[in-house]
This record gives structure tokens, C-alpha cells and sequence, in this order.
């Protein structure tokens, strides 16, 4: 045993170190003329990294600010936003990419709003230099900057998007990667720190997806279960009843609540919207509130309108369920949260429907053997009716 465990434990140490060692992180990075700095950032998203050299003596910051990854049509951004609030709005950008004619750009942008176009303007502080490289895979910033005010501790904010036939710089995407790309970092001490998705509008959009998940996407197919699979029961009569809409009832009450914070979040977002999935959504809360209403003026099993009512109930009920599991999948695509939690949900899924295979087929049989009962009663009765009229 010892000696196949030593050769594996080897290959393994060796495998890691090969990978360890070919991981990019900024403490292997290079630059043109070997051009060196004091201290590095690994940034936390969206394979970005910060170099930086610090003079005290004239409040300067050499910096370098790398973006790793697909470059084509791509821009970049590196700012520092001296406002207490920090995120976009203020910030003092440094933008570059490629242009059509292949010469790389590198100017100064002020945002001031969520529809900034990146136009070229004046900083609030002084940049004495600034250039760009762009290679098949990297976008390097080189930058030298006056910092503003007293303090070596500023809020930065980092971000790349896409470039558009004539050199549009058009919006980025909203995933989570893009809206956690800031943090505040001390350029004299090297202490930096992200928001790491942990502000108060991120908290708001995962709780509106947990919210929407468990009521639209999961409470809503196992109530429609309960409905479908225990009235087959003789003895779930009419608890089965009580127990679907009771079901169903919370369901609507926390999709509610998480079709409200996706209003408040959609208000919030200016210039961006995610129109399939609000439209879905508002279409999801109308019919389900229709199903409500349609719960309390239901007929009586008896009433010539009952089958009108069956029909109604359950297409608008399957339409429900369609929709949500559509636009929880749309969710999870505008929030970008970590694939596990797409992949839990698509498990959760995959237990209903199995249960409802293993179900549906338990409901045929009960159902099929009350048939044949009830018409081998029947039969038996008419045998012994006519019978007993002949004798």
C-alpha cells in the first residue's frame, strides 16, 4: 500500500505546484522595459490586477491596472472615486481600448450617471501621464496620478465592457462580477478591501432571487403535486383541498414580496432593463392573482359552469408554472450568482419531476383498477338484474 500511496502523493505535489505556479496573479506579472512597482493587487473580479508605486513627497501614484482576459472589442476602465459614497457615480476614470484602426486610446472620463457613454473630459485631480497597451490577450493601463485631498485611502472602481462598430463603448452586463467590481484601497499601506457583493442594492437582488426561487419556482410546482396526486385518495378528501390552496396561498404571499423587490430594484437600475424578465414577472403576479380570485368564486362540483371553472383552473395553473421556471432560469442569468446555486436549483427540480413521474404513474394504476372495478360491479349487477326480470 505504502508503496503505491508514496508515487501518487508525489505526481499529486508535483501537479499542484505546476498549477500553482502557472496561476496569474500579479506577483508574476511583467510590464514593458521591465518597468517595475513597489506594491500589487490581486482585484477579486473580473481578472484585473492593480500595480502601484507610492511617493509621499508629491502625492503621486505610479500605477499599472491589467486586465486579463479576451480583448477583442473590448474597454477598460481603472477609477478612483473621491466621493465618501464611491461605486460610479463621481468616478475619475481612466479609459482605454482599441479603435477600428487599431490604435490603441487611453484618455480621462469623468461619469456622472448610470448612462455614461465614457466621454472624454477632465479629472477633478491631475494625471500627468497616460498610455495603453493592448496585446491578444491582456489591456495595461500605465498611469500617473496626483492623488486628491489628504488622505492615501480612495474608493476604486474597475470595469470592462464591450466596444461597437464605430467605437461605441457600449454598457457592460449586470452580473455580479461587474456590480462587485469596487472597494476602497490605501495606496501607502497597500490595505485594500472590495464590496465583495455585500452592498445593500446586491443584498436586495439576492434576496429578490432567493425570494422568486423558493415561492415561483419550487413552492408553486409542489402545490400544484399536491392537487394533482393526493385527490386520488379517497381518505385525502377534502384535506388535499385545504392543504393546495393553503400551499399555493404562500407561495403567492413570498412571490409578492419578491415581485415588489424586483420593482424596487428595477426603479433603481436607470437606463437598465431586463424587459423579458419584468414582463414575464408582471404576467406571472396577474395570473396568479387571477387564480386567487378564481379560488373564491369556484363553483360547486355539481354547477353546469364546474368544467368552464377545471378548465380555466388548471391551463392558467400550468401556464403559471411554465413561466416561473422560465424566469427563474432568467434570473439566475441577469444575477450571475455562483453556478452551484443554478445547479442546486436544477437538482431541486429534477426531484419533482421524478417524484411526479413516479406519482403520475401510481395515480394511472389506482385510477385504472377503479375502472375496471367499478365496471366489473356494474356488469355484475346487470347480470343478476336481468336474471332476476326473467325469472
Amino acid at each position: 500500500m505504502s508503496k503505491f500511496y508514496r508515487p501518487c502523493l508525489v505526481v499529486f505535489v508535483l501537479v499542484s505546484l505546476v498549477f500553482s505556479s502557472s496561476a496569474q496573479t500579479c506577483k508574476n506579472q511583467v510590464f514593458k522595459s521591465n518597468k517595475g512597482f513597489t506594491a500589487c493587487n490581486d482585484l477579486p473580479v473580473l481578472n484585473s490586477f492593480l500595480h502601484w508605486t507610492y511617493e509621499a513627497s508629491n502625492r503621486t501614484v505610479d500605477l499599472a491596472f491589467r486586465y486579463s482576459g479576451t480583448t477583442a472589442s473590448k474597454w477598460v476602465v481603472y477609477a478612483l472615486n473621491p466621493s465618501s459614497t464611491g461605486g460610479m457615480i463621481g468616478a475619475q476614470s481612466l479609459v482605454a481600448f482599441e479603435q477600428e484602426n487599431g490604435v490603441v486610446k487611453a484618455y480621462t472620463s469623468s461619469v456622472t450617471g448610470f448612462d455614461t457613454t465614457l466621454a472624454e473630459g477632465n479629472l477633478s485631480f491631475r494625471v500627468p501621464s497616460l498610455s495603453a497597451e493592448i496585446t491578444s490577450t491582456e489591456i495595461t493601463i500605465y498611469a500617473t496620478l496626483v492623488l486628491p485631498g489628504t488622505s492615501t485611502k480612495i474608493n476604486h472602481v474597475w470595469q470592462e465592457g464591450p466596444v461597437q462598430t464605430g467605437n461605441v463603448l457600449s454598457m457592460h452586463t449586470q452580473d455580479t462580477a461587474h456590480t462587485t467590481s469596487m472597494g476602497n484601497i490605501d495606496f501607502q499601506s497597500g490595505v485594500s478591501s472590495s464590496s465583495g457583493g455585500t452592498d445593500s442594492k446586491q443584498k436586495r437582488k439576492n434576496a429578490h432571487g432567493v425570494l422568486n426561487a423558493v415561492s415561483w419556482g419550487t413552492l408553486m410546482p409542489i402545490g400544484a403535486m399536491i392537487a394533482r396526486y393526493l385527490r386520488v385518495f379517497k381518505s385525502a378528501n377534502p384535506a388535499w383541498f385545504y392543504l393546495h390552496a393553503s400551499w399555493q396561498t404562500a407561495a403567492y404571499v413570498i412571490g409578492t414580496a419578491g415581485w415588489i423587490t424586483g420593482l424596487k430594484l428595477g426603479n433603481e437600475s436607470k437606463g437598465i432593463t431586463h424587459s423579458t424578465h419584468r414582463n414575464v414577472g408582471i404576467t406571472l403576479f396577474v395570473l396568479a392573482m387571477l387564480q386567487i380570485f378564481a379560488l373564491l368564486l369556484r363553483p360547486k362540483p355539481d354547477h353546469k359552469y364546474r368544467l368552464y371553472w377545471n378548465i380555466y383552473h388548471h391551463v392558467t395553473g400550468y401556464t403559471v408554472l411554465f413561466l416561473s421556471v422560465f424566469n427563474v432560469y432568467e434570473g439566475f442569468d441577469i444575477l450571475d450568482p455562483e453556478k452551484k446555486w443554478k445547479r442546486i436549483y436544477t437538482g431541486v427540480l429534477i426531484t419533482i419531476a421524478s417524484i411526479a413521474v413516479v406519482l403520475e404513474a401510481l395515480t394511472w394504476i389506482i385510477v385504472i383498477r377503479r375502472k375496471k372495478a367499478a365496471k366489473s360491479q356494474s356488469g355484475a349487477n346487470g347480470v343478476n338484474g336481468y336474471g332476476s326480470a326473467r325469472l
